[in-house]
């Protein structure tokens, strides 16, 4: 029953996808599914109460901590999002900011003042150059960063070398599926700034905007988030593990505007983290290898990433611009102000914005889904370990990092959403790894 309340799962999804560009990110199940005509929306909202009483009937029929309890929590969030998404489309009524975020991810962003942000700007404003004494803050930045671009025509040889170490620190703990791969792509005119294609039998097409200048840090960011281990692990692994494996049908469709993208992008870009689990080695590799391809002084590297760890803390601007904007506290000419106070430049500013306008309370899953993510591997491992030192035969062998990557692959291939986390909200966000 639960295999049909699945199938039913998916084919709503598609319907509703008929009147919601977007929504639907993912999908890889049979094709004649995908071309069936769409319901009116009123009908189709009517079809998404019925999937969630149906799943009412298997309330309190699986164990806790099971795989089994994960999917049915993952697809009673997953409809609630999918029911509050389709009644902004119908309504064409936007929920606040926090509103929207807590129904479509699952999750509820914190809210930081102009003072917190403030005190963090003066971090960096310790660690910049100072310039020529007329520029702003975050001129100063500005001019800092444009050093560190990398040049068009070095640009793939650079990326194409951070997704090879980022993929071989990967194969070391992650074992994938047969056959995976993914080619990148270059272009332009978009809101992001790069994109995963999952088009399903464990192959993706990545997306890299040229709209602005990409500086080196984005390589290996890009690499990890998107490729390994990544959106495109984390895709791959579901389609194995879950859709082929499991037979869970559910997971051949993939709602963008859902809790899964709370974990897919929480997951993402902890993966960098897990490729370069210290500044210094990612600095040493970075040092050896990507500053010499891109042209950039090798020298520079380690100041540039110390540079870099101090402008990370400030990952919650945009979802405060978000907030401002969204709920209209704000003209748009002072949500840019506030974002070129804290670091972005005017051209920055205004590519946020579209995103913002595109994606909406999307934002959170960038940074609360990091510090979600980082949180529960930290206390899983922690946990592991405890249990290890008070005697536990049962826990598996291994060292840290392998606890980690163990929790994490856990992770990439469950069916988690953020209410399913073991997270610690109270602890203060760290300024790097």
């Amino acid at each position: 029953k639960m295999d049909a309340l699945g199938q039913d799962y998916v084919k709503l999804v598609l319907a509703l996808g008929k009147h919601d560009d977007g929504l639907v990110d993912a999908y890889y199940g049979p094709p004649e599914w995908n071309v069936q005509e769409a319901g009116p929306l009123p009908e189709l909202v009517a079809q998404t109460d019925a999937l969630i009483e149906r799943l009412h009937a298997f309330d309190g029929t699986t164990a806790p901590g099971t795989l089994e309890h994960f999917r049915h929590v993952y697809l009673s969030k997953q409809l609630i999002a999918i029911k509050t998404r389709a009644h902004i489309v119908l309504e064409k009524k936007q929920l606040s900011f926090d509103e929207e975020a807590a129904a479509l991810y699952d999750a509820t962003p914190p809210h930081h003042s102009d003072e917190y942000f403030a005190n963090l700007v003066s971090v960096l404003e310790q660690e910049l150059p100072r310039g020529d004494g007329t520029q702003t803050l975050s001129e100063r930045y500005d001019a800092w960063k444009a050093k560190f671009v990398i040049p068009v025509d070095r640009l793939d040889a650079v990326f194409q070398a951070a997704i090879a170490e980022a993929k071989r620190q990967t194969l070391r703990w992650i074992e994938l599926p047969p056959g995976e791969s993914f080619v990148v792509e270059y272009v332009t005119n978009k809101p992001w700034g790069g994109y995963n294609w999952y088009k399903g039998n464990f192959f993706s097409v990545i997306q890299v905007n040229m709209d602005l200048a990409i500086t080196i840090d984005r390589a290996i960011d890009l690499a990890a988030h998107e490729g390994y281990p990544g959106h495109h692990v984390y895709n791959s692994l579901l389609e194995q593990r879950l859709y082929r494996d499991r037979g869970w049908v559910e997971f051949c469709v993939y709602p963008l505007y859902s809790p899964q993208s709370l974990i897919a992008e929480g997951t993402a870009n902890y993966g960098i983290d897990m490729v370069f689990p210290t500044m210094d080695e990612r600095v040493s590799f970075e040092e050896k290898h990507l500053f010499p391809l891109a042209g950039l002084d090798p020298t520079l590297a380690r100041k540039y990433y110390t540079i870099h760890s101090a402008r990370s803390g400030l990952q919650y601007v945009t979802n405060e611009a978000a907030r401002r904007l969204l709920d209209g506290t704000a003209p748009e000419s002072d949500v840019i102000d506030f974002l070129v106070r804290n670091m972005y430049s005017r051209s920055g500013a205004a590519k946020s914005l579209s995103f913002i306008r595109a994606y909406r309370s999307y934002v959170i899953n960038y940074n609360l889904g990091l510090d979600m993510v980082r949180s529960h591997v930290r206390r899983h491992v922690q946990a592991a370990l405890a249990s290890r030192a008070g005697g536990d035969q049962d826990e598996p062998e291994g060292d840290e990092m392998a606890l980690r990557w163990r929790v994490f692959e856990g992770m990439l291939s469950s069916p988690l959403v953020p209410s399913l986390l073991d997270w610690d909200a109270t602890a203060a966000p760290p300024v790097q790894p």
